[in-house]
């Protein structure tokens, strides 16, 4: 039996869990940086993964002065790069068992 749990936040959980005003939050969305369900502010549903984007977007923001447009841009330069660094570690280690036998 396969389950999935999906836990669904309000803005102001969101903001109460990443310790973000929620001016903050809203730029993160009206950037295109997180899309949640929901037409309005008041209806937004986010999943843990936003959260998680959220949070991050905010650290990318506030510790390298990055403007918030540009902040997608590097989310995805980052998760290229955690990609890249998974892909290398795996190819290592498939060929230092190689060279073992």
């Amino acid at each position: 039996m396969e389950t999935s749990l999906t836990v669904e936040l309000t803005l102001d959980e969101v903001c109460e869990i990443a310790e973000l005003p929620t001016e903050v939050l809203i730029t993160i969305v009206e950037e295109g940086v997180i899309e949640p369900s929901g037409d309005s502010p008041n209806e937004w549903c986010f999943d843990c993964y936003m959260l998680s984007i959220a949070k991050r977007a905010s650290r990318l923001h506030r510790d390298f002065d990055i403007d918030w447009i540009g902040i997608p841009l590097y989310l995805d330069m980052i998760d290229e790069l955690e990609k890249l660094r998974s892909e290398n570690k795996l190819l290592k280690q498939q060929l230092g068992r190689f060279l073992l036998d």
